[in-house]
């Protein structure tokens, strides 16, 4: 039997190369979880303690390409800690464009006070905007009820269940807008997936295809969500959209044929992420 952390953390990113972009990472965030400990206390005590048996089953599941956050049921997003299910998305690190976007518009003495998540999920989008806007009230809408639950479930655990609320709402239904009201803020991640698309499998066998895939050419949810806008927003309100990275042209237009200026934002690894709807000036 092997005697601290060290040679267990070997074998297992040994395990994980191929298989994994960030083998060491994964290896260490699943052993934290198996031992209930954090991970820079796990690795503090690296050398006291053991890795306990159902580390190997945890592994086991990761070289099958099931992601670590569905392991572990955690995923890390803005300053928020997660939880998460295979009924939502994993939220990832580009998907935080969206907050950037919005606090760079509007600015230290104009903060939204009506915020809606078109397709929250696992509700990141909507707690992380309240985190970052502290004055707002917002709802997240999505058609999946497992996913509104666990959006629910993270803005108890993490206290904002007094300014959050989760609907069910499915837009690809008629009035699907009716009672809404209108918003400062509106972010959207929506399915943005061409149906042909060869994803890995670490996504297509395991994240929900219902919040990935959107038609031939990826568009259908935009070209439903994007004429919605004027039901949606306030005057002066303003949208930000997640995109593909082919996506910037096509979106854009739909936001001209439904009367809004745009700009498109890039993330940090230069590709182009987010599109801005807005009746102001254009940029």
């Amino acid at each position: 039997m092997m005697t601290g952390l060290a040679p267990v953390l070997r074998e297992a990113t040994a395990a994980l190369e191929g298989i994994s972009p960030t083998p060491r990472l994964d290896a260490e965030l699943l052993l934290a979880h198996a031992l209930g400990m954090d991970r820079s206390a796990m690795l503090l005590r690296q050398h006291d303690i053991n890795a306990p048996d159902s580390y190997a089953g945890l592994l086991a599941r990761r070289m099958a390409d099931e992601p670590v956050a569905y392991i572990t049921g955690v995923q890390a997003f803005w300053d928020l800690e997660l939880c998460v299910t295979p009924d939502v998305l994993i939220p990832r690190s580009d998907s935080e464009t969206l907050l950037e976007a919005a606090v760079d518009w509007f600015g230290e003495d104009n903060a939204p006070m009506h915020i809606a998540d078109l397709g929250t999920g696992s509700g990141a989008l909507l707690l992380a905007a309240l985190s970052i806007f502290p004055d707002a009230v917002g709802i997240g809408l999505d058609a999946s009820a497992g996913a509104l639950a666990v959006a629910s479930d993270n803005a108890q655990r993490l206290r904002f269940t007094d300014r959050a609320q989760f609907e069910r709402r499915d837009w690809t239904k008629a009035d699907w807008t009716e009672g809404l009201g209108r918003f400062d803020l509106i972010l959207c991640n929506p399915p943005y997936i061409e149906d042909a698309a060869a994803l890995a499998p670490m996504v297509s066998d395991h994240e929900p295809h219902n919040a990935l895939f959107a038609g031939a050419d990826g568009l259908n949810d935009y070209r439903i969500l994007i004429p919605s806008l004027p039901h949606l927003l306030h005057a002066g309100g303003v949208a930000f959209f997640e995109i593909g990275y082919n996506q910037a042209d096509s979106v854009r237009a739909l936001g001209a044929e439904a009367g809004y200026l745009t700009e498109l934002r890039h993330d940090l690894a230069g590709n182009p992420r987010v599109i801005r709807f807005s009746l102001g000036i254009e940029e």
